[in-house]
């Protein structure tokens, strides 16, 4: 059974999601304090957390960040629709992915649904990528660059796997959405950008200085081959 920890302080909100998410078969455990849901993500095993970014005391952003210095476990962000800062900074601190309130429970359930099926993909044994100096070994979620080992969230995990196992190719920013993230490409959704921008960054430059994955105006990304 899937456990799930629903950070939310809107109590009502949390009791209607918690039913929904129950009837779909997870197990769900509710706080509606930040500070207790921190304490409490760090002290026992869930699957997933859903964390809303709006709440006293500690916020969902403050406590995405201290999650991430000691742990990679998926986190859905619940973000004010329309709040664009919110969503790319969640992002940029690791979230695997966001969905703006009010949400359908529907709509919910479909993303938690995507990235644990990114999870499961990652823990397939004997499983291997390489490309040039880059392995990505999807059974630990680990991946290396000439040796140096990446620190890399599960969505920039799946995204930078589409792209190099296509290396030469460009693909889509659609493409990456939705086998990548699991969801539909939105017409302002600059999701992809973000995690492309920092998987870029924790790769670092080529020896070439060049970058290792380009952009291709209108198009989309590609990895290119290390020569």
């Amino acid at each position: 059974m899937t456990q799930l920890l629903l950070i939310d302080d809107d109590k009502q909100l949390t009791s209607m999601l918690a039913t929904y998410l129950e009837r779909e078969g997870f197990i769900v455990t509710v706080v509606n304090d930040g500070q207790q849901g921190l304490q409490l993500a760090l002290m026992q095993q869930y699957d997933l957390l859903v964390l809303d970014v709006m709440m006293p005391q500690l916020d969902g952003i403050s406590l995405l960040k201290r999650l991430r210095q000691v742990s990679e476990k998926p986190v859905l962000m619940l973000t004010a629709r329309g709040d664009d800062i919110d969503r790319v900074v969640g992002l940029e601190l690791g979230a695997d992915d966001y969905v703006p309130k009010p949400c359908l429970p529907r709509e919910l359930v479909a993303r938690i649904r995507a990235i644990l099926r990114r999870v499961q993909m990652q823990q397939t044994p004997d499983l291997e990528l390489r490309e040039g100096p880059l392995v990505m070994t999807p059974a630990n979620r680990q991946a290396s660059c000439f040796g140096k080992e990446l620190e890399l969230t599960g969505a920039e995990f799946s995204l930078l796997w589409l792209l190099v196992s296509q290396a030469g190719r460009i693909v889509s920013k659609a493409d990456l959405s939705t086998q990548g993230l699991g969801k539909t490409l939105t017409q302002y959704d600059r999701s992809i950008d973000v995690h492309i921008s920092n998987i870029r960054q924790k790769l670092g430059p080529r020896p070439d200085g060049g970058a290792w994955i380009e952009a291709v105006r209108g198009k989309g990304y590609q990895w290119l081959r290390h020569l």
